[in-house]
């Protein structure tokens, strides 16, 4: 058969021999045989079969790909003049399968499991997994210095400790000028005691 419509996921798809088709998940592993039961129609050029509502004893058969999460779908919603602004964002999962053969009269599927697409998942698998244990070491990582900081934490007072002398200092600079300021009243007085004894002379 040239084509058929498969439903599943509450949806229905047209597909063909070597499609490959986004459907709703699937629980199956990668490189599975997956088989849709619910065919609504088969053809093949102008012969056309309409199921009511399922074509008997057809089927469709392909391999599951992967089970993998979409782009981000963001869902804003938004009352004018009501204070009400609400942004959320959802990620649905989808299965990738390709369609291997379209059966009709109760025929069985010739497919077998394909160990190549096994082999590419868990390939994808172990990569992810080595990308994400670094990841998870570095919370670990950024621990480290702040038992480093506690150090750092008494050099100041060490800095504090040397200070304290050296602002001392400016205070004996400063009696030492206090004692020359007071020197300077005592040699003016001299000259009045002079200016005594000449009074007595006369």
């Amino acid at each position: 058969m040239n084509f058929a419509v498969i439903k599943t996921g509450g949806k229905q798809y047209k597909v063909s021999a070597n499609d490959v088709v986004k459907i709703e998940k699937l629980e199956a592993q990668p490189g599975d045989v997956v088989t849709f039961d619910q065919v609504l129609m088969v053809g093949n050029g102008d012969d056309v079969t309409v199921g009511v509502p399922l074509v008997a004893g057809a089927s469709v058969a392909g391999h599951l790909v992967n089970n993998k999460k979409q782009r981000t779908v963001i869902i804003q919603k938004k009352h004018r003049r009501q204070h009400f602004d609400r942004r959320n964002g959802h990620r649905q999962t989808l299965a990738t399968v390709r369609i291997g053969e379209i059966l009709i009269g109760g025929a069985k599927t010739t497919l077998k499991a394909d160990d190549r697409l096994a082999a590419q998942a868990a390939k994808l698998q172990n990569s992810t997994a080595a990308i994400a244990a670094p990841i998870a070491a570095k919370p670990v990582a950024k621990k480290a210095p702040a038992k480093k900081a506690a150090p750092k934490a008494e050099a100041p007072a060490a800095d504090e400790a040397a200070a304290k002398p050296a602002k001392k200092a400016p205070a004996k600079k400063a009696a030492a000028k206090k004692t020359e300021g007071d020197e300077k009243p005592a040699a003016k007085k001299a000259p009045a005691k002079k200016a005594a004894k000449k009074a007595d002379k006369e």
